[in-house]
Formats: C-alpha cells, sequence, structure tokens
C-alpha cells in the first residue's frame, strides 16, 4: 500500500471523527430528550408509576381504564371529545379565515402595510397576557364581546360559565327555541377558547400572504382573458395553487391544537371547569401526571394520542393526492 493511500485514510478517518464531534450536540440531544423519554413512556404505559416508588409492571391494565373511560366519557373519554370538538372547529376556522384574510391583504390598497400588522399583532402577544385579556373581554356582565353582541340583537353569553357547546345537540335545541321567541344562551367555555384561539390567526396569514405573493401573475391574466370573475379567479387560480400551503397549515394546526395549554389552564384556573368543558387532553395529561401522579395511566395516555395524531395525520396526507396541487418546472 502507497504512502498516498494510507494518508489518505487517515485523512477520511480525521474527517468523519470531525464530522461526528460536530453532530454530537444533536446526538446527544436527541437520544436523551427525544430517544430515550419515547421508550421510556412506552414501558411506564405498562406500569404504575407515581414517579416516587420504581415502576411496577401491569400490562394493558391502563389501557384498559382508557377504554373503559371512553365508553362512559369521563376521564380521557371527556378530555378527547373537548379535544376533537375544538380541534376540528378550531383548525377548520383558521384555514378558512386565513385564507380569506391573506387574499384581502393581498390587494393594493393604501394603508396595506397597516393592516397586514394589525392582523399579526394578536399573533405575537404571550399566550398567558392574551388570556386574562380574553377573560376580561368575555365576561358576561361587562366584557366587550357581549356588549358587541348586542348592537346585532344577540342576548350577554355565558361563555366562560357554561359547559355546553354552540354546536352540540344542546346547542342546535337552544338555538331553534330562540328562533320560536325563546331566549338565547348558545355559547359555552369551548366556544369562547375557540374564539381565541381565532384571534391568533395572524401566523397563518404571513404564511398564506407569502404563498399568494409567490403566484405568477400570468395565471391571473390568463383567467382574465377567459373571463372569468374575482370568484372564479379565486376559486380556480388562487386556492389551487395555496393547496400545498394550506395542507401544511392543516398538519401543523391540528398537531397544535391538541397541544394547547397554557390558554386552557389560564381560562379554567386549572381545573377544566365548567362542566368539565375545557378538559382538554392537554390538560387532563398535566393533572394526571403532577396532581395525581398516575405517570404510567399518563404515559398510556400520551401514547394513545401519539396514534390518534399519527392515523389521522397519515389520512390527510393519503387524502392529499385529490387536492393538493404541486407545481411543476413544466
Amino acid at each position: 500500500m502507497s504512502q498516498s493511500t494510507t494518508n489518505l485514510k487517515q485523512s477520511e478517518k480525521v474527517d468523519r471523527f470531525a464530522g461526528l464531534m460536530f453532530c454530537s450536540p444533536w446526538i446527544v440531544g436527541f437520544v436523551f430528550l427525544f430517544a430515550w423519554p419515547f421508550a421510556a413512556s412506552f414501558y411506564w404505559s405498562l406500569c404504575r408509576f407515581d414517579l416516587i416508588n420504581p415502576p411496577e409492571f401491569i400490562g394493558l391494565e391502563n389501557y384498559r381504564r382508557l377504554t373503559s373511560e371512553l365508553q362512559s366519557q369521563k376521564g380521557f373519554g371527556l378530555a378527547l371529545t373537548n379535544t376533537l370538538y375544538y380541534s376540528l372547529i378550531s383548525v377548520s376556522l383558521s384555514v378558512v379565515t386565513g385564507v380569506l384574510l391573506a387574499t384581502l391583504l393581498s390587494a393594493k390598497v393604501k394603508g396595506q402595510a397597516i393592516y397586514r400588522t394589525l392582523v399579526f399583532l394578536p399573533s405575537v402577544i404571550p399566550i398567558v397576557a392574551a388570556s386574562v385579556l380574553w377573560i376580561w373581554l368575555l365576561d358576561p356582565e361587562s366584557g366587550m364581546i357581549n356588549y358587541l353582541l348586542s348592537w346585532i340583537g344577540i342576548p350577554s353569553q355565558n361563555w366562560l360559565n357554561q359547559s355546553r357547546s354552540a354546536l352540540s345537540p344542546a346547542g342546535f335545541t337552544e338555538f331553534s327555541q330562540w328562533l320560536q321567541g325563546g331566549a338565547l344562551n348558545l355559547f359555552g367555555s369551548k366556544d369562547a377558547l375557540i374564539l381565541m384561539t381565532m384571534w391568533g390567526v395572524g401566523n397563518f396569514v404571513v404564511i398564506y400572504l407569502a404563498a399568494i405573493s409567490d403566484i405568477p401573475g400570468q395565471l391571473y391574466e390568463a383567467a382574465e382573458i377567459d373571463g372569468a370573475n374575482v370568484i372564479r379567479k379565486f376559486y380556480h387560480v388562487t386556492l389551487p395553487m395555496l393547496s400545498p400551503v394550506i395542507f401544511f397549515n392543516l398538519i401543523m394546526g391540528l398537531i397544535r391544537s391538541v397541544q394547547t395549554f397554557a390558554s386552557v389552564y389560564v381560562l379554567s384556573e386549572g381545573t377544566g371547569e365548567p362542566g368539565g368543558s375545557l378538559m382538554l387532553i392537554s390538560m387532563q395529561l398535566f393533572l394526571s401526571a403532577f396532581a395525581d401522579f398516575e405517570m404510567g395511566y399518563t404515559s398510556a395516555m400520551a401514547w394513545v394520542l401519539f396514534v390518534l395524531l399519527l392515523a389521522a395525520t397519515t389520512l390527510l396526507f393519503r387524502t392529499s393526492k385529490h387536492w393538493v396541487h404541486y407545481r411543476t418546472s413544466s
């Protein structure tokens, strides 16, 4: 073996070692902050563990408990139902509102920068401060939201003091009675949380604005030549070109909605009340782990949530080929 070949191999070893050293912070972080907790939580989900005594293996008992709570709509079952309601409505409204606001803010009008700033500004306010502000805004007696609703003939709502939600069977019954001349007490605490979430839609709007500015102007010119009006251009040009961004925000919004915690904790004062209506899975996980010290049960709940999120994300990816349109080089 020649001297040059030997020197080349030694140089490769040095480069490989240097590369591993540069990657070592990430590798150590991945192993100790992700891989090990990930594996440990699965083992704990099969144990009775109170964070003080050593884990006691009990098999699938925690998962049986979750199944029974799903059937009785208590504990995990109630938290999952509340989370599904909040996630489906808040994510859907965030996507629709974000696209519409971004389309309006993309128009070349005087004061465009001011309007964009006003829309984005709520999303940079700290969550705790925003939650305290919304507690004042939603106050049944002196809140500004009820004052604004009174302008359009809607009576004061209980908001954070009512467990019933607007899109529940009881909410539809209440609305039908109001149409017949009865009192209207429609919106509840989950609706208040959704309203607060919509206030911070500015993050989505910024992403949509960037995507809209990247749409080739030739597409709109071709649509105008074909006689398309504003609505048709939005439906046949803007929406298809925005579909990859909508898909991204849909996935990220779904994950973020399931992780919502700080605002729920402040609005319900850490209890999930009234009537357990604000007991989302994030709150249930926190209370089970650090109030009841049931880390095994909490780990099982987290793994069920992981599987559900994985299934939902996989379903969205499989259906995306029917409605997401990616730009090609041609």
